[in-house]
């Protein structure tokens, strides 16, 4: 097992993907922001969905999926159709233009990846794809999991809990960036040149 030491490493270092996620943001089209990307890309992984499944897989709540979900709308990147099942439901799903979209997302993020991953061989990259899945497989699904409960006073924490609260604050960023699904579609061992 790991020593306390390096799990706060890995703390700080899981903190500072945010830049990652940053520069992916940077490169996307104006009108397109995270959120809307987020949208896009769930549909296209999962397929048509009801908006309750939609806010579960983004894990916010129905008011900021409707918010999304009304702006990928006006666009023309998605249709709302009613639910055979339920007619007080709508049925998400992606339109050709929104399936477009997607397809632009993804290629903007790989492109990105590829020029600042182009010093990486293609196992360094293969390699971090398996462990960034094996770390997002051990977390689960986080938005089902209850929170960790604290320790009591006078006890210790349990192997692998932050010790500070900087250390708390830097996993409560981590666990929020965590969720924000990026316009990248499934890895694949494929590279791209540079």
């Amino acid at each position: 097992m790991a020593r306390q030491a390096q799990f706060e490493e890995l703390a700080r270092q899981l903190s500072a993907v945010g830049a990652v996620k940053r520069d992916l943001a940077r490169i996307m089209p104006h009108d397109c922001p995270a959120g809307s990307a987020a949208v896009l890309t769930l549909l296209g992984r999962h397929g048509s969905m009801r908006m309750s499944k939609l806010a579960e897989l983004l894990a916010v709540d129905m008011s900021v999926t409707s918010r999304h979900v009304a702006h990928v709308a006006e666009r023309g990147w998605i249709e709302r159709a009613a639910d055979p099942a339920d007619k007080r439901s709508r049925i998400l799903h992606l339109t050709p233009a929104g399936e477009a979209t997607l397809v632009d997302l993804s290629r903007r993020s790989t492109e990105l990846l590829a020029e600042r991953l182009g010093d990486w061989s293609d196992e360094e990259v293969d390699q971090l794809i398996r462990l960034m899945t094996r770390l997002r497989d051990s977390f689960g699904d986080c938005r089902a999991t209850a929170p960790h409960p604290r320790p009591a006073a006078g006890t210790a924490p349990a192997p692998g809990a932050p010790k500070a609260p900087g250390d708390a604050r830097a996993m409560a960023g981590v666990t929020s960036a965590a969720r924000a699904p990026t316009p990248v579609r499934e890895p694949t061992t494929t590279r791209t040149p540079v």
